[in-house]
């Protein structure tokens, strides 16, 4: 596993996707989804679009190590 460092908005932008979409998985579906899915879509497009990814080397492999990122932020601040 490589050790990456990411910026810390790009963090916080996959823990915000991450609460969103477990948010979205616990509403049922009658209950108004709308709202979480343009979050959802908002939230992708601005992590796709992030100043990091702008190396291609960055690109290859670099999504899955920015959610274990965001879910180790996530699980210290629970801690």
């Amino acid at each position: 596993m490589q050790c990456t460092s990411f910026p810390d908005d790009l963090v916080g932008l996959q823990a915000d996707w991450l609460r969103t979409y477990r948010e979205l998985a616990r509403r049922p579906a009658a209950a108004g989804t709308t709202p979480l899915r343009r979050r959802l879509i908002a939230l992708s497009c601005a992590i796709s679009a992030h100043p990091y990814w702008s190396r291609p080397a960055r690109a290859a492999g670099g999504a899955a190590e920015l959610r274990r990122a965001a879910r180790a932020r996530a699980w210290a601040r629970a801690a």
